[in-house]
């Protein structure tokens, strides 16, 4: 690419880079979670949420469990003070729930947002101004104590305006915005200045946001930025420290991560990273994440279909197919050695009565966000493998596929896609299968056998069959005997005028689970003379009947081939 030349870094790193955090591997809890939906989120959207559609919205956020919600910036829209007086003259804010409202650092916005929130409970109130270098050179042409100004009199004014209100309590929050583009010590002076200015105390903390209001460099960047501005604020222990990750680079999940590792109490973000340009920090993504590693994320994710459907509703856009834990494809595989893990993982974790979730290329159990295996799971196209067709066979059907018959079925369900170019469902497979080796009786059909022991064998197995055969039309009613039910079946055709070439290769067979049926199902492999083997499946109520219709099933399937009978 061109003009590549013309781009350089433009963060500032910490003056001192401890890196403490890169010692630690995981998130150990949950942090503080601020919804920004309603503003931010809304902010983003082509056509803004309407009134009635944002008290929806800030509905389902809280039956998600969001203990903090951003509504918007009142004092600069109709629509955002109207909608947070609902909020407040219809009780809609539950008692453990607390709203947050923006403002910039002006008299009469400030003086405006108070006045918004006259008669509720309880309030955040951030406050926010520009810090980075280019603002200061090239927005407010300004020079560092000028900006520290700006903040400090919109806190001293914050102050003042919340004293007039006794009955609310006030928790106050600043955000240096364009925090990543600051020099590192101008952004710990100036939040300093307010820290000093609104004395927390542990009843009443502050909230220091550091937002990557532009994603500006690698995650470890932005985490040692944060752990510089942790180990350097006044009154730390009375600071909360909250992260705005935005997603310019790609990484806004990642610089959340790190920045918590790194000493960050607090994030906010938005359902699937909605936000300007490309968006926040995904909070499913991320409260996801601490899921997948054992760790409660105090949100409520258990109905994520329900989760996509409200979030598309509300902004009109759409959930990515591939979207991490949301989209509709995530726990889809295709890929038939993926299947076949999955379905031996499945399998594993069933036998061994297992708890903890293990199933390889499936980080979190997919009934844990209300999706389900039935068609979440293991899909089938032309890429699939034999192990899950078989899977699907298995879960849905009751057939246990032998192992050496996965393949050939396998082999046929793919080809069967790629002619037809599409997935094939869960009732196509069982139809396609249904259809080639079940209960297969043209033009070879054993209407009827009785079975008998006899003595003349050596061992136990001797058995004596009184069989009638329909062959292409003709019915020849047979007795003969063998050392087994289908040697005595193989004997009796060979009376028959027809030359039947087989021998039996294997044989199996299981009670079919399926809850509408006390079926048995066989499964029988023949090989002719030449090699060639041919595989049949037989059911029925009777398991040495089932056997006999695998056996008949097995022989048509290798007429087709051999043409024996016309």
């Amino acid at each position: 690419m061109k003009n590549y030349d013309k781009y350089q870094v433009g963060y500032f790193p910490p003056p001192q880079t401890e890196v403490e955090w890169i010692k630690k591997d995981h998130i150990e809890k949950a942090p503080i979670w601020c919804s920004v939906d309603l503003r931010d989120g809304n902010q983003a959207l082509i056509v803004p949420m309407s009134l009635e559609e944002k008290l929806e919205f800030f509905q389902f956020l809280v039956k998600l469990g969001f203990k903090e919600i951003e509504v918007g910036f009142p004092a600069a829209s109709e629509t955002e003070y109207e909608f947070l007086r609902r909020l407040i003259d219809d009780d809609l804010i539950p008692d453990d729930v607390t709203i947050q409202v923006l403002t910039q650092s002006r008299k009469h916005i400030i003086k405006k947002t108070f006045e918004s929130l006259v008669g509720i409970k309880k309030a955040i109130v951030h406050l926010y101004n520009s810090t980075s270098l280019a603002q200061r050179e090239q927005v407010f042409k300004a020079e560092k104590d000028e900006i520290i100004d700006i903040a400090a009199s919109g806190a001293k004014l914050i102050k003042k305006y919340a004293a007039k209100y006794p009955d609310t309590e006030f928790q106050f929050e600043y955000s240096p915005e364009s925090f990543t583009g600051t020099e590192m010590d101008f952004a710990r002076d100036i939040c300093n200045a307010v820290i000093d200015i609104w004395e927390p105390t542990p009843e009443n903390k502050v909230i220091i946001n550091l937002p990557a209001t532009v994603s500006m460099s690698m995650p470890h960047v932005y985490a040692s930025q944060i752990e510089y501005m942790c180990k350097n604020l006044h009154d730390r222990e009375n600071v909360i420290v909250s992260l705005h990750p935005h997603n310019d680079r790609g990484t806004g999940v990642a610089d959340a991560e790190l920045g918590l590792l790194a000493g960050g109490d607090r994030i906010e973000g938005t359902l699937f990273g909605n936000g300007e340009r490309t968006g926040n920090v995904d909070v499913v993504t991320l409260a996801m994440n601490m899921f997948s590693h054992g760790i409660d994320p105090n949100l409520d994710f258990s109905n994520m279909p329900e989760v996509v459907e409200m979030y598309e509703k509300f902004t009109d856009l759409k959930v990515h197919p591939r979207q991490p834990y949301g989209g509709q494809l995530v726990f889809a595989a295709f890929s038939g050695s993926h299947q076949d893990a999955i379905a031996k993982g499945m399998k594993w974790r069933k036998h061994k009565k297992l708890h903890q979730w293990t199933v390889p290329y499936l980080p979190i159990d997919p009934k844990d966000v209300g999706r389900e295996y039935e068609g979440d799971v293991i899909r089938i196209n032309s890429q699939s493998g034999k192990g899950g067709i078989a899977y699907i066979l298995e879960r849905d059907y009751g057939f246990d596929l032998p192992k050496q018959m996965r393949e050939e079925v396998g082999y046929m369900m793919k080809d069967i896609s790629d002619r037809s170019h599409k997935e094939l469902s869960s009732e196509e497979i069982f139809e396609a299968f249904r259809k080639e080796y079940i209960n297969y009786f043209d033009p070879i059909d054993i209407t009827d056998a009785t079975f008998k022991k006899i003595s003349t064998y050596k061992s136990d197995d001797g058995m004596i069959v009184d069989m009638r055969v329909d062959i292409g039309g003709d019915v020849y009613e047979i007795t003969a005997e063998g050392n087994g039910r289908l040697n005595a079946i193989n004997n009796a055709l060979k009376k028959t005028p027809y030359h039947f070439d087989y021998t039996l290769v294997t044989y199996s067979e299981h009670a079919l689970e399926t809850s509408s049926s006390s079926r048995a199902a066989a499964y029988i492999c023949i090989e002719d003379s030449e090699g060639g083997q041919y595989w049949g499946v037989g059911t029925h109520e009777d398991i040495i009947l089932a056997s006999v219709n695998a056996l008949v099933s097995a022989l048509n399937r290798e007429n087709k081939i051999r043409k024996f009978v016309k």
